[in-house]
């Protein structure tokens, strides 16, 4: 073993990878508008929550819900930026094992919270749409809060399981092929011969679980589909509450998708460059358009958002 895996893993930033000369402008560049980016995501998202928290008339199950997905981003991407801001200012990208592991651990939850966040919300939308005289009976404070929960706790369950089982693995590498650490490839620098049997088992139980998210959410949406076709008021309440949703869904679940195929099956031929940008896409797209997605579509925000504008105006 790596000396009780103490060393650093080398994460190679090919996109920076260039002569000398030219490395300290594009590093500069790079390093600029990633710190707008990220400061933009932080503001949007937590100007979300505070208006969430704050305004009483937002206390229903989408706001929380929304809150819970803005505060996921918060958490998914100071798990990345912070980081590689740090390493844009080094000559070397290099961290150590036990922050890769943590990395890695933020990644995969950040991930599989937000389809579990995702799927509570396709289950709101579909009993306030299709069951709407039960709702009130159905999706209480109580049951809002132990939905918020299992989105919360089974993603951080199951990934400190998985993230222990890679700790126990003879690394026999230490470069890292991207800008961020992930699980399955880390798991992938075993030593020829490791056990990597129960590692596999967790991965493929993961998937299972969150393929069977999105099967839910599929279920939803016929039943949603199916009772906004009868009604134009069920029509619009689709149009203003579930379109968003449908938006940040079909976002998120593109990029992930895309991203795990890359990984798996994805041509290191590529340039390193564009291996990079499909590396974080989902830390680029989802938590920046949630915010604003939803805070142009539902009303109720964009009516609180115009108003103190116009307090301010005056």
């Amino acid at each position: 073993m790596l000396e009780n895996n103490q060393q650093l893993f080398v994460a190679l930033i090919g996109s920076l990878s260039l002569q000398k000369a030219e490395a300290g402008v594009c590093q500069g560049a790079i390093f600029s508008l990633s710190l707008v980016y990220y400061c933009v995501i932080l503001f949007l998202n937590i100007s979300l929550v505070v208006l969430i928290v704050w305004d009483e008339n937002l206390h229903e199950p989408m706001y929380v819900l929304l809150c819970c997905v803005c505060i996921n981003a918060v958490y998914g991407t100071t798990g990345f930026y912070p980081k590689f801001l740090l390493d844009l200012l080094s000559i070397a990208q290099e961290i150590s094992y036990e922050w890769c592991l943590f990395q890695a651990f933020v990644m995969y939850s950040f991930a599989c919270c937000e389809l579990s966040i995702l799927a509570v919300m396709a289950y709101d939308r579909y009993l306030a749409i299709c069951r709407p005289l039960h709702y009130r009976l159905l999706m209480t404070k109580r049951r809002l809060s132990q939905l918020v929960s299992f989105s919360w706790l089974t993603p951080f369950c199951i990934f400190s399981i998985s993230i222990l089982l890679t700790s126990r693995l003879e690394l026999c590498s230490l470069k890292i092929q991207r800008l961020l650490c992930v699980n399955w490839i880390i798991v992938q620098l075993a030593c020829p011969g490791s056990n990597t049997l129960s590692n596999s088992i967790v991965s493929y139980a993961t998937i299972f679980i969150y393929v069977s998210h999105g099967f839910f959410i599929i279920w939803t949406y016929m039943h949603l589909i199916r009772t906004c076709a009868a009604s134009k008021d069920d029509r619009v309440k689709f149009m203003q509450t579930c379109v968003p949703h449908l938006i940040s869904l079909i976002t998120f679940l593109t990029v992930i998708v895309f991203d795990l195929m890359y990984m798996r099956f994805g041509s290191a031929g590529l340039p390193q460059s564009l291996q990079n940008f499909i590396a974080i896409e989902f830390l680029v797209f989802p938590p920046m358009m949630n915010p604003l997605i939803y805070g142009f579509k539902l009303t109720k925000i964009r009516n609180r958002v115009l108003s103190l504008i116009d307090l301010r105006g005056r």
